[in-house]
């Protein structure tokens, strides 16, 4: 089979980033043929004034996109297009380049950007559902919720408005690939057309096995901003006192102000280790006696989680969103209440004191790791995928320019 991958990397490689190349290396090494077609956030920089300008324009509609996709397609002629992140410089006339073409289209929804400007659903570091099933998300504009800017998050509502008034998410886009079910419910509360969204997860490759060298620390891994729970945690922290050693990985936003906030909370056994590539991640989640995921938004389906499971290391996880679907309580993690820093305290109290629990707990965190998100698994239901968008616009072959 031949793919189309398009994809608008991040100036700051991420998950979606990881994901992205994971699928593209599944496909190549299976013996499929794979197109990338890339564009990256870093080209905006060194933009002149006008082109800079021009930019909320080219956002919502890019000439350049058009043509390239589509002579791309008409000259690899792809069996399927497999869409990631198309903003800001691919733009959705990719999909229309991919329609003339006659290529089926399939979508993965890594954010929740196609119902919220801001892609998280959250606001504040709280859930926010203010523009779900709006035909213009005036509140992300009104609060600025696309990076603390109004105009920004304008060009992102005007996008989405003018595209659902297009029909191009629903007559554009063979399939949707959402993360969980949990994220599905809500694209199809944002409007987005249930038929069309299948649930594939990410996966986990290559397996870094379930050989575990336990020391006695507790692990989060993660960006460090206002949703991802970081004061809930350290409140917790200051509630056990000096039992548990904590290690912080990641960078983010709010690193001076939360190695600020262990200063003046006396934690004396929380360490900031920064960013830390793949294998160094694995290597402290093996270490760890288990891992905390305190998220206070709508995760999508954290990778975090999935790497722990595959590393057989136990989760506590706060129960919202995807993380609640995913661990499930007392079997493959320990929920705890969001935001509820009692509450992730006595959790975490009551984790540390009963490691042979915990050690099941981790094994069945492996076993769901082995049934769910491995490569193998992963191939099999992209595949399913790609022959159910091909099946699906077969009707359209007329379209189809040779």
């Amino acid at each position: 089979m031949k793919v189309l991958m398009l994809h608008c990397r991040y100036k700051k490689r991420g998950g979606e980033d990881l994901a992205v190349e994971s699928e593209e290396q599944l496909l190549s090494t299976r013996g499929h043929a794979v197109f990338p077609y890339r564009r990256n956030n870093a080209e905006i920089e060194p933009f002149t004034i006008v082109e800079k300008a021009a930019l909320p324009l080219t956002t919502v509609w890019s000439n350049k996109t058009l043509a390239e996709v589509r002579h791309f397609a008409l000259n690899h002629q792809p069996d399927v297009a497999h869409f990631h992140n198309t903003f800001p410089l691919i733009s959705p006339s990719a999909y229309s380049a991919c329609q003339l073409a006659g290529i089926p289209v399939v979508q993965t929804l890594h954010n929740y950007r196609l119902v919220c400007p801001g892609t998280t659903l959250s606001r504040g570091g709280k859930p926010c559902e203010c523009c779900l099933g709006k035909g213009i998300a005036w509140p992300a504009v009104r609060y600025a919720c696309y990076r603390g800017n109004r105009t920004a998050s304008g060009t992102v509502a005007a996008m989405l408005a003018i595209h659902r008034a297009l029909g191009t998410w629903t007559k554009r886009v063979d399939l949707y690939v959402a993360l969980s079910n949990f994220a599905r419910d809500k694209f199809i509360a944002g409007g987005l057309p249930a038929a069309k969204i299948v649930v594939k997860p990410n996966f986990v490759h290559p397996d870094p096995g379930a050989e575990r060298d336990v020391s006695d620390y507790a692990l989060f891994v993660g960006r460090l901003s206002p949703e991802k729970g970081l004061g809930t945690l350290l409140a917790a922290w200051k509630q056990l006192g000096s039992k548990i050693a904590l290690r912080i990985v990641g960078d983010g936003p709010l690193r001076r102000e939360l190695e600020a906030l262990v200063e003046r909370l006396g934690l004396a056994r929380v360490r900031f280790l920064g960013h830390l590539d793949r294998q160094a991640v694995f290597a402290a989640m093996k270490s760890a006696r288990f891992l905390v995921v305190p998220s206070e938004c709508y995760e999508n389906l954290p990778m975090t989680v999935t790497e722990a499971y595959a590393c057989g290391t136990p989760t506590i996880v706060a129960g919202l969103g995807a993380l609640e679907e995913m661990v499930a309580d007392e079997r493959t993690g320990i929920h705890f209440v969001p935001g509820n820093a009692e509450d992730l305290a006595c959790k975490v109290e009551w984790v540390w004191t009963h490691p042979r629990d915990m050690e099941e707990i981790g094994q069945a965190g492996r076993a769901e790791f082995v049934a769910k998100y491995t490569a193998d698994r992963n191939y099999e239901m992209l595949m399913a995928i790609y022959k159910r968008a091909i099946e699906s616009r077969q009707e359209d072959l007329p379209w189809r320019v040779n």
